[in-house]
């Protein structure tokens, strides 16, 4: 979240810049959040910030 704003700021992934099918993340202090970059209003997925690395460790090709 930027300073004085309760809006966190939400970025496009770098996978998806090309593709209309995107997620956004936003780095909330110590927790990522990630939404629909199609439908921002329907919500996000808080995660605490170690459990998003660990969630793109488990996705990435081996």
């Amino acid at each position: 979240m930027s300073a004085g704003s309760l809006e966190p700021n939400f970025r496009k992934s770098s996978y998806s810049a090309t593709a209309n099918d995107c997620v956004e993340v936003a780095d909330l202090g110590g927790d990522t959040a990630v939404r629909d970059s199609q439908n921002p209003d329907a919500g996000l997925l808080r995660l605490p910030s170690s459990e998003w690395v660990f969630l793109l460790r488990a996705a990435a090709p081996s």
